[in-house]
């Protein structure tokens, strides 16, 4: 059985990355003309004992970022052997089915042959008994 071929082009994956990609552009440059995170510096201003705490909430930050790229990329991982597997199970299933479909069809051949055969005999050996009377 031939498998389905994957259309050239780009997956999935790369579709969201691209568009992950762009969605931080966005952001940045909104955040740069538009200055919409600019009350964090008035924040700051107005409270300087709370700066020392935005290295260690960046790094926190920076530290999920870099683990939950690193979890969803080995989930992908993950996914695609299960997906592989399951494909080859599905083959294997549709072999299986087909082996025995054709013995199926294999026995229903002889037993059509030998009910042929067996209203052959029953037909000769009515016939010798109506000769024999």
């Amino acid at each position: 059985m031939e498998g389905k071929r994957m259309k050239p082009g780009i997956t999935s994956p790369a579709k969201d990355l691209i568009a992950l990609i762009f969605a931080a552009a966005f952001i940045f440059t909104l955040s740069y003309f538009f200055n919409i995170f600019g009350f964090l510096m008035y924040f700051f201003k107005d409270n300087p004992k709370a700066i020392t705490w935005v290295d260690e909430i960046i790094t926190a930050l920076l530290t999920l970022s870099v683990g939950f790229a690193i979890f969803s990329w080995r989930r992908w991982v993950e996914l695609k052997r299960e997906t592989a597997e399951r494909i080859r199970l599905q083959e294997e299933l549709l072999n299986i089915a087909e082996t025995k479909a054709e013995t199926e069809r294999i026995i229903c051949k002889e037993l059509h042959c030998d009910i042929e055969e067996y209203k052959k005999v029953e037909k000769n050996i009515s016939s010798r008994r109506h000769k024999a009377k």
